[in-house]
């Protein structure tokens, strides 16, 4: 069990010889990956408002100063996006803002809110509406939470960081490994396909870092659920001086996770952060949501390479390079997925991963359904190089 774990009763235990094998575990261990993936998308930071204050984030505003995008300027992204052919909608906060950021509240209050997750279900029906499939980030969420925002979610994630108890998340408003242990069972239970994930160098330990991979590894194995690892090193930046992790550390990392994780879940590192091109070597096998139109909101001082770059990460390791959508295809329906792609089982027999709306949108006889279903099937929008 977990640093406060038992608060939020997750039995999520971890075997003491997985950990040592784990640990013995270096980049020659693991096989390079036959292709690598991408999503392309548009970011859309829908408030900057957060209840925690994690020492390292540059991402939350404080009260006062915290944004709140309009229905209207969620709308404008969302064409925007759209018209550049991304498939995306990836929407990103702050946790649940608390009782300081009054002015967030009284915001959504006025245009007929009661909560930002409330808002959040209206911007992934503008999201869907305008032909693109929403990924949400929205931090910790309730079981009930997530059966109601998979509604309109093709997917969504949350980013475990570590099951250590760390300095990181100190202060009155902290994170703890509980509270998102929980979140992943619970995204789990109500079958959304999900994106996780650690982060490398902010207090942690190398057993820290091989529990937290073997915990996710558990929650996966109950529920089926965890489509994507992501394996993202922390960057200095104006609130934080935790330096970059070496190289030699993001590869071992990055085996780790590739040996720890079944084969079925990708191992994902973010282009604009870590070194991809010296790690694919070393069993990633996608490179996440890249965006042609806007920032990197988390890390803006780290801008995501274009096409060609990713395309030189992917001659790096002599593999082909494919765009995905922002579900993997082992989630999608018969009629989209990919041929010789086989579909994930669903240990809590639900019917289907995919909400009725993102299946009506991927279906739908427009341009946008048209975009959907290539990138489906791996031969669209964009020209990518052939095997």
């Amino acid at each position: 069990m977990f640093a406060g774990a038992e608060k939020y009763d997750v039995d999520v235990a971890v075997d003491e010889r997985a950990v040592e094998r784990l640990l013995s575990v270096r980049p020659g261990d693991v096989d390079a990956a036959d292709r690598l993936t991408f999503a392309r998308n548009v970011f859309i930071p829908l408030t900057t408002a957060c209840r925690y204050t994690c020492t390292y984030c540059t991402y939350y505003d404080v009260p006062g100063e915290a944004s709140l995008l309009s229905p209207d300027e969620v709308r404008e992204q969302c064409r925007v996006g759209a018209d550049a052919g991304c498939t995306e909608a990836l929407f990103t906060f702050g946790d649940e803002p608390d009782d300081r950021y009054t002015a967030v509240h009284e915001t959504l209050a006025e245009w007929g809110f009661d909560s930002i997750h409330d808002y959040l279900y209206r911007a992934c029906e503008i999201a869907l509406e305008e032909g693109l499939l929403p990924h949400s980030n929205p931090g910790d969420l309730t079981e009930s939470q997530f059966a109601a925002l998979r509604e309109v979610n093709a997917s969504m994630g949350v980013m475990l960081e570590t099951t250590a108890d760390v300095d990181a998340h100190s202060g009155g408003r902290r994170k703890t490994p509980g509270q998102r242990l929980n979140t992943i069972r619970a995204a789990g239970r109500q079958g959304v396909p999900f994106t996780t994930g650690i982060l490398v160098g902010i207090g942690e330990d190398w057993r820290d870092r091989a529990e937290s991979l073997l915990a996710i590894r558990e929650l996966h194995e109950r529920h089926g659920h965890v489509q994507e690892v992501i394996v993202q090193n922390v960057v200095p930046n104006e609130r934080s001086d935790f330096p970059k992790p070496d190289l030699s550390t993001m590869r071992r990392v990055v085996a780790m996770a590739r040996a720890a994780l079944p084969p079925e879940v990708s191992v994902q590192v973010p282009p604009n952060l870590s070194p991809a091109a010296d790690l694919v070597d070393c069993g990633i096998d996608d490179l996440g949501g890249v965006s042609p139109v806007t920032d990197d909101y988390i890390n803006p001082a780290y801008e995501w390479p274009d096409l060609r770059g990713l395309e030189a990460v992917a001659d790096a390791g002599g593999a082909p390079l494919r765009e995905r959508l922002p579900t993997y295809a082992r989630y999608l329906p018969d009629d989209v997925r990919p041929a010789g792609a086989g579909s994930a089982p669903d240990p809590d027999g639900r019917e289907a991963w995919i909400p009725a709306a993102v299946r009506e949108r991927i279906a739908a006889d427009d341009v946008h359904g048209r975009r959907l279903r290539a990138v489906a099937r791996g031969d669209g929008p964009l020209a990518v190089r052939s095997d």
